[in-house]
């Protein structure tokens, strides 16, 4: 009875927060094969794709094209290393995606203590991400730098986590989990997402273009946030940083497994909100009604809906993430070797699943679906499970405690792998002298 009347609760809830913003703007199907055609064209895709939509049976192509993303993904997820990486100092500023009242005063109030120079500047990373799009706002890279004490890691090997917030998130969130982080002794990069913050095409009023009703531009957002990823672990590498760790929550919580899933140098991952396909969020999901809406009006199905983005879908790539905890398997796939290779025994990926009980957004079964498969894909993790919802983990009492499971985890895993790495040093360490004596 009272786990009844809790559920309503919370349920009633979790719907007046999704009801909040009302510019969701419903868009209609489209394609979106030009979103991929550099994918499309390397995997000598052209000529069918273009033979099937010319015939009417454009589902069917860009059905294919996914195929091929789950064939390739190394190619799909692959990039050339950008080489206008910089820092720039600016006051942060809100880029907020609802209309609320209470939202519009802070952005004001941001804007104008900048304007007077009462606010404080801080530090962004910014370069030209790999994948290229028709908005020259959004191939601008952007990732708020938040460097720990110098003096924290001394005699330390030098840690660093990337953190992606969530879908429609303005430039202040998960803010507070990077300066957490530095207390730690680790170093975070904020990155803004595809479409998100700054950005945004001025076009928008929301970062809509991240997911929508355009198959291909959804595709190809996903693209750009696994590759910008991986390019921002290329610069912390440039920086002497050794360890790495991603955390993402909701959407960011997918591109954050699907980068884990291709970059072996994420060793700490931490999964706030996680799904197993992003066609049955989108289509059962609160949130995204809108874009459910245009595909069920172009007679589109859940199953169908599900096979055009299995390319963007963590379902397809469990085994890839579980291969780099086994000897040999990632590594031989990559083609690493020497020092950075992961041995058997050797810490290779640890994870943290964080799910909610009463979600409306990432509905509890197909968090489910993803815990299971990471037990039977032998995934070393830990699940958590918030009884609220989507939108609720933002709220009191939820966002202390799902704080405190992200904050404990990055913490307690970070130790280990530093730990680990002593431990390696040492006994190389030993080995040489051995051989040394050995020698005389």
């Amino acid at each position: 009875m009272l786990k009844d009347l809790y559920a309503r609760w919370m349920y009633g809830w979790e719907t007046r927060l999704t009801m909040r913003d009302e510019n969701r703007v419903v868009r209609p199907l489209e394609w979106g094969f030009e979103w991929l055609q550099s994918f499309v064209e390397d995997a000598g895709l052209s000529g069918r794709v273009e033979r099937l939509a010319a015939a009417g049976h454009s589902e069917q192509a860009m059905i294919e094209v996914n195929e091929a993303i789950l064939a390739d993904s190394e190619r799909f997820f692959g990039y050339q290393r950008p080489t206008d990486f910089r820092l720039e100092e600016r006051h942060p500023m809100l880029f907020p995606t609802n209309v609320r009242p209470e939202t519009l005063e802070r952005d004001a109030r941001l804007k104008h203590l900048a304007a007077e120079g009462k606010s404080p500047r801080a530090q962004f990373l910014r370069f030209t991400s790999p994948e290229r799009t028709p908005y020259a706002e959004n191939d601008l890279v952007n990732a708020r730098w938040y460097p720990a004490d110098p003096q924290r890691q001394v005699g330390k090997p030098k840690q660093a986590i990337i953190v992606m917030p969530q879908w429609n998130a303005d430039a202040f969130s998960h803010n507070t989990l990077c300066s957490l982080f530095n207390r730690f002794g680790i170093s975070a990069l904020r990155l803004s997402k595809p479409y998100h913050d700054i950005r945004r095409p001025t076009e928008l009023e929301r970062s809509d273009y991240a997911v929508s009703a355009n198959i291909g531009r959804t595709l190809s957002a996903t693209r750009q946030a696994v590759v910008d990823i991986r390019c921002c672990l290329d610069w912390l590498e440039s920086q002497g940083y050794e360890q790495f760790g991603v955390l993402g929550t909701s959407l960011g919580s997918c591109y954050a497994f699907l980068a884990s899933a291709h970059d072996r140098r994420l060793r700490v991952n931490a999964f706030n909100h996680a799904s197993a396909a992003v066609g049955d969020v989108v289509w059962a999901g609160q949130s995204t009604r809108h874009i459910r809406q245009a595909l069920e009006e172009a007679g589109l199905t859940q199953d169908r809906v599900r096979a055009l983005w299995a390319g963007a879908s963590p379902m397809h790539y469990f085994a890839r993430f579980a291969s780099f905890n086994k000897q040999g398997t990632g590594n031989r796939e990559q083609g690493i070797e020497g020092k950075n290779a992961v041995s058997s025994g050797e810490f290779s990926k640890k994870a943290l699943l964080v799910y909610s009980r009463y979600d409306l957004t990432f509905p509890y079964e197909y968090s489910l679906e993803v815990v299971k498969s990471f037990r039977e894909h032998g995934i070393d993790f830990e699940p958590k499970v918030l009884h609220c919802g989507h939108y609720t983990t933002g709220e009191t009492p939820f966002q202390y405690l799902d704080g405190w499971y992200l904050g404990s985890f990055v913490y307690r895993a970070f130790k280990e792998l530093r730990e680990n790495a002593g431990k390696q040093g040492a006994t190389t360490t030993n080995l040489e002298a051995e051989e040394e004596v050995a020698s005389l």
